[in-house]
């Protein structure tokens, strides 16, 4: 796929777990994916925070990449999250990505020695592996897991190169998406918070790559594509009904809470991975009461 083909709203999918063995289910992700595919989403994000990516092994990555390659049909996005600790394992989750069918890797900085990392440590890293990458990379930040806050001056060294066509800020702060924006013009913009869609595309987002969008699909697709066609108001009031959803499910009770929204709809999110805790009964009475209160409930 084409720099100018990732664009609009991205579902970074859940990876969905057999109950009874604990791995990876693939007839579920194909289900997820198809829905989220007719739904009308412009990319699907495997491996990401949302899909426990850090919870499954470099085996499992590649196989999600395979499995949804058979499903997700050409001129919706494949995007796989490729990020590790150090740069060579990272170049060698790109290619493995790629030779599995994925459109672009989505890569986090590495965190465990985040402290102790110059902003051009950073740079060298993510350019190292752009270079190696038989795709293109996408330059993920996402404070609330890594604890690492990519300086603008990342963004600004990467800009120019031809291999990085973009960034998914996750930070939640608009200062920084506005950073970034400003440090790397030429770079192809997504919010990753879901309660800053409308704000995010009025600085200049090509779209967003959002968790919401796993069991509220279609109402991210209309916000973008009504905000794109002009009727703000429309837009606006959209942006109002992800707004709980977005902060409660997906920020306070994260991979699990979405899981149970996307249950609540009819798909199959299911059971976390260990050692991320199931809900229990008073939260996920708080994900229905929501998801009513949105008027998202399964098809009859």
């Amino acid at each position: 796929m084409r720099p100018e083909g990732l664009q609009g709203i991205v579902a970074p999918v859940p990876t969905p777990f057999d109950p009874e063995t604990g791995e990876p289910a693939p007839v579920a992700l194909r289900q997820i994916a198809r829905a989220l595919v007719d739904a009308g989403l412009n990319g699907i994000c495997t491996s990401g925070s949302t899909g426990e990516g850090e919870l499954l092994d470099d085996a499992e990555r590649v196989l999600l990449v395979e499995w949804l390659r058979e499903v997700v049909p050409e001129g919706v996005c494949l995007i796989a999250g490729t990020g590790a600790e150090s740069t060579r394992a990272a170049v060698r989750a790109a290619c493995d990505a790629a030779g599995a069918g994925a459109d672009a890797v989505l890569v986090r900085p590495p965190a465990y020695y985040g402290s102790v990392l110059t902003p051009q440590a950073f740079a060298d890293h993510y350019a190292r592996i752009a270079d190696a990458s038989p795709v293109p990379l996408i330059v993920y930040n996402i404070p609330k897991y890594t604890h690492v806050m990519l300086h603008d001056s990342v963004l600004r060294t990467l800009g120019e190169h031809p291999n990085v066509v973009g960034f998914k800020d996750s930070s939640g702060d608009l200062k920084v998406l506005a950073g970034y924006r400003a440090a790397a013009p030429r770079l192809r913009a997504f919010v990753g918070s879901g309660m800053h869609v409308y704000p995010a595309l009025e600085m200049g987002a090509v779209g967003g790559v959002l968790a919401v969008a796993n069991f509220a699909a279609e109402v991210c697709v209309k916000l973008y594509a009504t905000f794109r066609g002009g009727d703000r108001d429309v837009a606006g009031a959209l942006q109002e009904r992800l707004n709980p959803l977005a902060r409660e499910i997906v920020g306070v009770l994260g991979p699990t809470g979405i899981k149970a929204a996307m249950d609540a709809v009819g798909l199959p999110g299911g059971p976390p991975r260990p050692p991320l805790p199931p809900l229990d009964a008073r939260q996920r009475a708080r994900v229905a009461e929501l998801m009513a209160a949105a008027g998202l409930r399964a098809a009859a």
